[in-house]
């Protein structure tokens, strides 16, 4: 599976463009299938040969950069792949991401 099709590229707007909003909107989630890893994106651009992403990331319960190769080289114990979320609307930060569990 494609995890940056083209379609999510030309979407997505520029690192630090939405800083200046009330609430960002999330484009993307990617997931690692039977864990509680997501990373929802917010923003990206191509970077020396990589893609840098800007979103939330539910293993830390922060907002972080994170490369496209990085999604690419995780993987679960059984050898499971990140996957992007084909099913995934997009829409403001607190409708579609699920509060942590603090």
């Amino acid at each position: 599976m494609e995890l940056l099709p083209d379609d999510l590229k030309a979407q997505l707007p520029p690192l630090l463009s939405q800083e200046a909003e009330d609430e960002a909107t999330v484009y993307a989630r990617y997931f690692l299938p039977g864990t509680e890893r997501n990373w929802y994106v917010m923003e990206g651009e191509p970077q020396d040969g990589d893609f840098l992403f800007f979103g939330f990331v539910t293993i830390t319960n922060e907002f972080d950069h994170f490369l496209l190769s990085e999604l690419q080289n995780v993987h679960g114990l059984d050898g499971q792949a990140v996957e992007l979320d084909l099913k995934f609307a997009s829409g403001k930060l607190t409708d579609v991401v699920p509060a942590p569990d603090l």
